[in-house]
């Protein structure tokens, strides 16, 4: 019917991907329909999630599925928004979807949800793609035509269902044009403008008269709000695996289980929720309510296993209940001769720092930390006071002068400044937080990438780091499901224990490497190199260029587990041979940071075991550049603990740091800006996940620590300047030797403007030579500026590949790597929209009975040649032009058929030596090759085709080409 038809107590339930997904956050659809709706008593579940669709739902293993909680919530309404990543299969697939609607409308009126009748149910067209004029984003001409397909084919299906349509394509098309303002924040995905414009599309439609959004309704869209937030931790209730996944079952004393505590909580917060639609209801009526929670059920009492009050209790492992003052604590640290340690801040002075997970230092020059008193997550009826704090020490003496809460946020596993403002996580989102007014409060607040897995807080995204190359990084471990919705294409479905890399400025998310099974940690050290962590098992590996994508090697032989963290020791504070050196901090047994030696040259005799059993045996082995390889370059510390029982026990052990402090548990250990490492203490006599039920008491919120290291020989690292300076100062930051100067440098010319950014970049790199191996390292800079600020510079690519530097070399293949091998919009529809540049015409440009004359050029920027394939007779002369008008160096190999990709793999082989075989290997299965043509230039190839018919490939072996810059030879 239309107007649509609200009855009196009516529950509706929100289906749908990332368009309903982020409706809650903003409130505006609940708040305008509620405006319409005074004294219906109706209530809105949001049971949405980024990616879902009409027929699949993926959600972690145990969780309620869709028609029992439908069920649950006694849905009498359906409102279902889907069409979006679907869309991506094309117009011709629009007819499948209209099909898969009508089945799901069937579907869920099958499930009766309310026990009595059918639902009314509302199907919602995808919303139009818009057009932010940003060369970041694609400009959503294909997008649309797949839309507008889909739009249609949901409006054919309510008809043949019967059910009540709303056409959201065109209205949202229509606002781009009108509205000036953004109404997204990457061309599919609304900010708040554009919810509120939407939600009033939606309300006119539903109700048949216009509804606007005014002033009048804030108040009432600050209780939607607040009801929202206690339904999301219902219905997306993080940790979820200890809830009803595999191990809700767990049992410790008195056999009772983590999901007998936390599926009770779920029925408190149905109750809290339900609380909350009071309140609405009265917001919308104009009238004041207050909330009152009494009649919610009293949590369910645990009583703590530690010291073996259960099986899975381990007192070896353990802290203990008696915790030491933070000054005390300091005093049970043992570090490497030399060096000195101190308290920075501690729960006393600073009663908000509560289990420190995380530290970045900011453009200021001063630390932050994200505290996670809840953890693993919010208990009902109990405060929520995660949150990322400031320690500003602007005396620089050491000690942090105050504590700023900038923000709270829940669960906040990983954070890292970018573009003026702070991503974070919160599961199962990725918060942009930003200060606009100066204050050091977040004024701005909104959701920048959805669909993060959240069934294991312990491993969910965490550790975020900002690459030179300009992504975020990120890891999360098993257990959890992800579904990340993009502009470039269909949602990313997976449940990979891996490393991510999020481009926030593209917008792209890509599974970077596997690593298993809770990876936690990740450092890039001055070369780019990069490096990474798994927190259960305690393998360090470096992450390498590989295929289309990346993948984890071995780093050194691992010592210690578990590992929240590692860091690259760089500090004008800290001895010169210490540079470079990796350190991991653990927290379970060492309690303390281990410290490596890293081979980055190549040449280093490595011996493996290779084999199993019987069949197992040594080899020995040298690095390649570009493999590194970490030995232990610790000192001997000695520490005295105590433990619960009150018996001291001697310890002795190599590292950097040590802790005779049983609850010390180091999170996270970065350098300031003074070049002190800091070292964040999580300081609990419980550490492990799943050995003690989620809600054990002695699970400690009250404590947290930063301590300082410092070395004594030499005086702390002088202050730079970043926050605010210009573009000039900027740049010369980035010759400065410290990492983290030129990082936080980085990320402060993050939020500057791309054009101004690039032209100064190009007018600062002529003061260096690319010939000059003193001047590799500041060219390296300037091409991770290009690339971070998504500007392709293919002369400065291709000077970089041939620096007398090996390690800038190194670097430059993996930015080459970045942009044409793993570049995660490729294949989508954006490609699609880009020119091709083509400089002269390619092929077969005569064929006589004598002689074929063949052309092949190289597209610009592409990795690509011009000329997928060609055919000559067998036998036949061949004289083939190869023009290389690319900015990088390319070459022209043919081989014998099927032996292209063996061929450029041992072209990968030639190392240093590879520019002067042109990087052509000394192999039978190549039977013709051009030497390594420069920008501009061309060379001509004379040969005869074989005389056997088949199909001779032909393929650049330049290292990292060869996956996409290929062709075919076909004789006939």
């Amino acid at each position: 019917p239309d107007p649509f038809s609200f009855l009196k107590g009516d529950t509706v339930a929100i289906l749908g991907n990332g368009l309903a997904d982020r409706m809650q956050h903003d409130g505006w659809m609940e708040t305008l329909l509620q405006s319409e709706l005074q004294g219906k008593e109706v209530s809105f579940r949001n049971m949405s999630l980024s990616g879902d669709r009409p027929n699949y739902h993926p959600r972690s293993k145990g969780f309620t599925p869709m028609d029992q909680y439908l069920q649950h919530v006694k849905a009498d309404v359906v409102f279902a928004m889907f069409g979006y990543n679907e869309s991506f299969a094309g117009p011709d697939a629009a007819d499948s979807h209209r099909r898969l609607l009508v089945e799901f409308v069937g579907k869920i009126r099958s499930y009766k949800p309310n026990g009595k009748d059918f639902p009314r149910i509302v199907l919602f067209s995808p919303i139009a793609f818009e057009d932010l004029k940003d060369r970041n984003l694609p400009n959503g001409r294909s997008h649309n035509r797949n839309l507008s397909a889909f739009a249609k084919a949901t409006a054919s299906a309510a008809k043949e269902a019967g059910v009540a349509y709303v056409n959201l394509f065109d209205p949202t098309l229509k606002l781009y044009q009108q509205v000036k303002e953004p109404m997204t924040i990457n061309g599919v995905h609304l900010n708040e403008r554009g919810n509120r414009k939407v939600a009033e599309v939606i309300a006119t439609a539903l109700f048949g008269k216009t509804v606007s959004a005014t002033q009048k309704v804030e108040k009432l869209r600050e209780a939607v709000l607040e009801k929202n937030w206690h339904w999301i931790n219902r219905y997306r209730a993080t940790d979820g695996n200890d809830i009803w996944g595999g191990r809700s079952g767990l049992r410790f004393v008195d056999d009772q289980s983590n999901a007998e505590v936390l599926q009770h909580e779920l029925v408190m917060l149905d109750v809290m929720t339900a609380n909350r639609d009071r309140l609405v209801w009265a917001a919308a009526q104009g009238k004041n309510h207050k909330v009152d929670d009494g009649n919610v059920p009293a949590p369910v009492k645990v009583i703590s296993n530690v010291g073996g009050g259960s099986r899975s209790s381990n007192a070896g492992k353990e802290g203990t209940t008696t915790y030491l003052s933070p000054e005390e604590s300091a005093k049970r640290l043992a570090v490497r001769d030399g060096f000195e340690v101190g308290l920075f801040a501690g729960e006393r002075q600073f009663p908000e720092l509560i289990n420190p997970v995380q530290m970045q230092v900011d453009a200021k020059g001063r630390l932050w930390a994200a505290a996670w008193p809840t953890y693993p997550m919010w208990e009902p009826m109990k405060e929520m006071n995660d949150a990322l704090l400031i320690l500003p020490d602007e005396d620089r003496d050491g000690k942090a002068d105050r504590v700023i809460e900038f923000a709270k946020v829940h669960n906040p596993l990983g954070f890292e400044f970018w573009n003026g403002g702070v991503l974070v996580t919160s599961g199962p989102n990725l918060l942009f937080l930003r200060d606009t007014d100066g204050d050091d409060k977040a004024d701005e607040r909104y959701v920048i990438f959805q669909g993060l897995g959240t069934s294991d807080t312990h491993h969910a995204a965490n550790n975020l780091i900002f690459g030179p190359d300009g992504g975020v990084y990120w890891q999360s471990g098993i257990f959890l499901q992800h579904n990340h919705e993009h502009p470039w294409g269909p949602s990313l479905v997976t449940g990979s224990s891996a490393m991510y890399r999020f481009d926030p400025r593209r917008h792209t998310i890509a599974l970077h490497g596997g690593n298993s099974p809770n990876p936690h940690g990740i450092a890039f050290d001055d070369w780019g190199y990069h490096y990474a962590t798994d927190g259960t098992g305690g393998r360090p590996y470096q992450v390498r260029p590989d295929g289309k994508g990346w993948k984890m090697h071995s780093l050194l032989n691992k010592e210690v587990r578990p590992v929240p963290a590692c860091e690259v020791l760089s500090s004008d504070n800290f001895p010169e041979e210490m540079q470079g050196d990796f350190l991991i901090c653990n927290s379970i047994g060492f309690l303390g940071i281990k410290q490596y030696k890293l081979h980055r040259d190549g040449g280093y005799e490595l011996t493996k075991t290779v084999g199993r059993g019987r069949d197992a045996k040594k080899v020995t082995e040298k690095t390649k550049l570009g493999e590194v390889w970490g030995t232990p370059n610790g000192e001997t510390l000695k520490v005295t603990k105590t433990l619960a029982d009150g018996s001291r026990q001697d310890e002795e052990s190599e590292g950097f740091l040590l802790s005779g402090d049983k609850n010390f548990r180091p999170t996270d250990a970065i350098f300031g800006s003074d070049g002190a490492l800091y070292v964040s203490d999580w300081q609990n006599v419980i550490v492990g996940h799943m050995q003690h039920n989620v809600r054990d008491p002695n699970r400690d919120h009250k404590h947290g620590r930063i301590f300082r290291v410092s070395y004594t020989g030499k005086p702390i690292q002088k202050a730079v300047k970043i926050d605010g300076e210009p573009l000039e100062k900027l740049l010369d930051n980035l010759k400065h030797p410290v990492d983290g100067v030129r990082h936080r440098t980085r990320i402060e010319l993050s939020e500057r403007e791309t054009d101004e950014v690039i032209n100064a970049t190009q007018k600062w790199m002529r003061q260096f030579d690319p010939k000059k191996k003193e001047d590799a390292h500041h060219l390296m800079e300037a091409l991770w500026v290009h690339q971070q600020h998504n500007r392709r510079n293919g002369r400065l690519l291709n000077d970089l590949l041939k620096s007398p530097h090996p390690h800038a070399r190194m670097a430059a293949l993996t930015v080459q790597h970045h942009w044409y091998n793993a570049d995660p919009t490729k294949g989508s529809q954006a490609v699609e929209e880009e020119s091709v540049e083509v400089s002269e015409k390619s092929g077969i440009l005569s064929d006589t009975p004598e002689l074929t004359t063949v052309r092949i050029g190289t597209v610009v920027e592409k990795m690509k040649y011009d000329l997928s394939e060609f055919t000559v007779k067998p036998g036949k002369k061949v004289k083939l032009i190869f023009a290389n008008p690319d900015f990088m160096p390319h070459n022209l190999v043919f081989t014998k058929p099927n032996k292209a990709d063996s061929v450029a793999q041992q072209a990968l082989t030639l190392g240093a030596k590879g520019f002067t075989m042109a990087f052509v290997p000394e192999s039978p299965d190549v039977l013709w090759h051009s030497s390594l043509v420069d920008h501009g230039k061309e060379e001509e190839m004379s040969f005869t085709a074989p005389t056997s018919k088949g199909d001779y490939p032909y393929v650049c072996t330049f290292p990292g080409h060869h996956i996409l810059m290929r062709g075919m030879m076909k004789v006939r």
